[in-house]
C-alpha cells in the first residue's frame, strides 16, 4: 500500500504523548549576529485534523523575501552506487523502513583545511540517498547521534510521499562520523572515566586526568587535523557536495546541534543558501549558568512528560513516579555499581547519560521504562543498550563519544578555570539534583583540548532566504527555550513550536506539514505557530 495519504505523513505511533511540563551538548556558541526575529504577531495554534487550506491560510507569512526557486540537478560526476542489503543492516533488523524505499551511497573526497592551506590531507565524507527526487535535499544528524546516514534513512521513511517524489535525501556522515573515516582517539579507560564519573562528586580531577588523556592521545592520533573537524570544516563539505552535485543553492535540515553547521554555511557561503529547515537549535547564551540550567529543564520536563506516559499506559513497572525510579536507581548505583554481561560499570553517570538518551526518544519509551525497572533488580543491560554506542561502539563503528568530544570542543573557545567549573557544578547540582551536575560536568571534556586555531567568526546572515526553525517543549538535548533563544537571533526565522516531547519535532504530523509546505510550496509559517502534542 502507498504510504502517502492525502498531504498528511506516515504516522508515528505516539500513544498520545502528553506533556506536563542524548548527543551530548557541550557550550555552544553560535555563529550569527543578533538581530529582530522574522515576522510576527500572535502565535497561530494549528489544530490537529485541522484543513490543509485553512493551515496554510493561518500560517503563511508576510515576509517579502522569497524562497530560492526548486531546480533539478544536473548530470553530475557523483558515483552513486546501491547500498539498500548494507544499510537495512546497518538499521537493525527492528527498522521501520519500508520495502518500496531503496538507498544508494558515494563517497566525495574533501580536504582538511582551507582549500590553499598547505599540508591538508584528503578525507572521504560519506552520502546516502534515499528517495527518487531530482532536487537534493542534504540531512545532518547531531554529532553523537546516529550518522547521518542511517538518520536520513529513517526520517525519509516518515516523509509525505511527494517529498520524496520532488527531493532526494542526501543523508551526511559528518566528517569523523559513521563511514566518513570516523575517530577513534581515546583510551577505552578514559573514555569510561568521562562518561562514568559521578555528578555529585565534589572532585573532579579524576575527571579532569581523563579529559587531559583525551586530549593529549587525540592530538597525536589526528595530527594536523586535530581542529578541522568542526562546523566550519563541516560547512566546505558541505559546499564541495554541493558543487559536486551542480545545483546552486543547498536545500538542508539539521537537527539539535548539526544546526551549527547549517549557521556556519549561511556565513560562508549566502549565496548558496536555499531552503534550510533547523530541527531545535543549541543555545546561544553566553551565560553558562543560563545555558545549562535550560538543558537541565529540557530533561527534566522529558522525564516528566515519559512520567505521565508510562502512568497511562497498562503495564508501568514504575509505579507512575518515574522522577523518583530514576532518584532510586541513581541512588542505588551509587552505592553499589552493576556490571553489564560485556563488562560496562554502570554506575550513577551512565545510567544517567542512558536515561537522557531514552527520554529523547519517545517510540522506546516503553522499552525505557522497562530497562529502568530491570537495573533497579540488578540487570542493567537493557540499559547500558541506549548509552552502548557512545561508549562502546562496535566492531565497524567506533563510540561517537570521540568524534562528540572533537567536534564540541572545536566548535567553541570557551574554557573556564576549574574553579568556575566547580562552582557551576554545584549551584545545578543544588537546583537540578538528576540532571544539572551531569550536564555542567561536560566542561571540563574541553578544558584541556587545544583551543581553535582559528577565531569564531560572528558572521551574518541577515540577506539569507527565510529560515524554518522547529522545537519540542520538551526536548532534553537541545530544550524549547534554548532554540527560541537562537531563532530570535535569526533574521527572516520561522519558529513552530511543537508541545511534545522527544528530541526533535518531526515526529509531529503538525509539524511535518510545516516543515512539507515550506519546502514544497513556498509557504513560510507565522512565527511562533504552535503544534498541539
Amino acid at each position: 500500500m502507498p504510504r502517502r495519504f492525502s498531504r498528511s505523513p506516515r504516522r508515528v505511533a505516539n500513544r498520545g504523548r502528553v506533556l506536563a511540563g542524548s548527543s551530548i551538548t557541550l557550550v555552544v556558541v553560535l555563529l550569527f549576529t543578533a538581530c529582530t526575529a522574522g515576522p510576527s504577531t500572535r502565535p497561530a495554534i494549528v489544530q490537529q485534523h485541522q484543513p490543509s487550506g485553512q493551515q496554510q491560510q493561518q500560517t503563511r507569512s508576510d515576509d517579502p523575501r522569497s524562497l530560492p526557486p526548486l531546480r533539478q540537478a544536473p548530470e553530475n560526476s557523483i558515483d552513486w552506487r546501491d547500498c539498500d542489503s548494507d544499510t537495512r543492516q546497518r538499521l537493525g533488523e527492528h527498522s521501520d523502513v519500508p520495502d518500496e524505499l531503496h538507498f544508494s551511497c558515494a563517497g566525495i573526497m574533501t580536504g582538511t583545511g582551507k582549500p590553499d592551506e598547505p599540508g591538508s590531507s584528503i578525507k572521504r565524507i560519506h552520502v546516502l540517498r534515499a528517495g527518487t527526487g531530482d532536487v537534493p535535499l542534504l540531512v545532518l544528524n547531531d554529532v553523537g547521534g546516529a550518522p547521518g546516514s542511517l538518520y536520513a534513512a529513517r526520517l525519509a521513511a516518515r516523509m509525505p510521499d511527494d517529498l520524496l517524489e520532488k527531493f532526494s535525501f542526501l543523508g551526511v556522515d559528518r566528517r569523523g562520523t559513521g563511514k566518513s573515516d570516523p575517530i577513534n582517539c581515546i583510551p577505552d579507560k578514559a573514555r569510561a572515566k568521562l562518561l562514568g564519573h559521578d555528578p555529585a562528586d565534589d572532585d573532579i580531577s579524576t575527571l579532569l586526568d581523563a579529559a587531559r588523556t583525551a586530549g593529549q592521545r587525540c592530538a597525536i592520533a589526528l595530527r594536523g587535523t586535530q581542529g578541522s573537524y568542526d562546523s566550519t570544516h563541516t560547512a566546505r563539505d558541505l559546499d564541495e557536495l554541493r558543487r559536486s552535485l551542480g545545483v546552486q543553492h543547498l536545500n538542508a535540515m539539521s537537527r539539535g546541534e548539526s544546526s551549527r553547521v547549517l549557521l556556519s554555511y549561511a556565513q560562508q557561503y549566502p549565496q548558496h543558501v536555499g531552503r534550510f529547515v533547523f530541527n531545535g537549535i543549541p543555545d546561544p547564551s553566553p551565560e553558562l549558568r543560563t545555558m545549562f540550567g535550560s538543558m537541565t529543564d529540557g530533561a527534566a520536563a522529558a522525564l516528566q512528560a515519559f512520567g505521565e506516559d508510562c502512568e497511562n499506559g497498562n503495564d508501568c513497572p514504575l509505579d507512575g513516579d518515574a522522577r523518583t525510579a530514576v532518584q532510586n536507581l541513581v541512588d542505588q548505583l551509587r552505592d553499589s555499581p552493576e556490571r553489564t554481561e560485556a563488562g560496562t560499570s554502570m554506575g550513577p553517570a551512565l545510567a544517567l547519560y542512558a536515561v537522557r538518551r531514552g527520554l529523547g526518544q519517545p517510540q522506546r519509551w516503553d522499552e525505557l521504562a522497562s530497562a529502568i525497572a530491570e537495573a533497579s533488580d540488578g540487570e542493567p543491560d537493557k540499559l547500558a543498550g541506549f548509552i552502548e554506542p557512545v561508549v562502546e561502539g562496535t566492531k565497524k563503528q567506533p563510540p561517537r563519544l570521540d568524534a562528540t568530544i572533537a567536534t564540541t570542543c572545536n566548535d567553541t573557545t570557551t574554557r573556564p578555570p576549574v574553579e568556575r567549573i566547580n562552582t557551576l557544578l554545584d549551584d545545578l547540582q543544588d537546583e537540578h539534583s538528576l540532571f544539572g551536575g551531569l550536564a555542567a560536568q561536560r566542561l571540563v571534556w574541553c578544558n584541556p583540548w587545544a583551543p581553535r586555531d582559528e577565531p569564531i567568526d560572528p558572521g551574518d546572515v541577515s540577506n539569507v532566504p527565510p529560515m524554518l526553525v522547529t522545537t519540542s517543549a520538551a526536548d532534553p538535548t537541545v530544550p524549547e527555550k534554548a532554540t527560541q533563544r537562537s531563532a530570535s537571533r535569526l533574521p527572516n526565522a520561522a519558529l513552530v513550536r511543537w508541545q511534545g516531547a522527544g528530541h526533535g519535532a518531526l515526529r509531529s504530523d503538525c509539524v511535518v506539514e510545516a516543515v512539507h509546505d515550506f519546502l514544497l510550496e513556498d509557504v513560510v509559517p507565522t512565527q511562533g505557530t504552535l503544534c498541539p502534542a
